[in-house]
């Protein structure tokens, strides 16, 4: 899945260069490396499944990102700290393990 913050700036751009109704040679090859750099990004061939799927993408993502994010915090640790009674201090290196 592509960057999330990379495929927003690719529909941003996209959709400023479209308002912007191209007048000019520049303007429309920007506008066609955005919609190419779209169908790439997205794995389609036209502008409309890859506006689809750049929006799908989009909300799959932050649904799994969202699924990814723990509850939040109790108090208690959710993963009980290892125990340190079974480490033996070393005679010879002059620190004493607290357990």
């Amino acid at each position: 899945m592509p960057d999330p913050k990379a495929l927003r700036s690719l529909l941003a751009r996209y959709a400023d260069l479209r308002i912007a109704a191209p007048a000019n040679d520049e303007n429309r090859r920007a506008l066609d490396d955005v919609t190419y750099t779209l169908c790439v990004t997205t794995a389609t061939s036209t502008i409309e499944d890859a506006l689809e799927r750049a929006d799908a993408m989009l909300v799959g993502g932050a649904k799994a990102t969202a699924a990814a994010v723990p509850p939040p915090a109790t108090g208690a640790p959710a993963v009980p700290a290892p125990s340190h009674e079974s480490a033996q201090p070393r005679d010879d290196s002059g620190v004493t393990l607290v357990a």
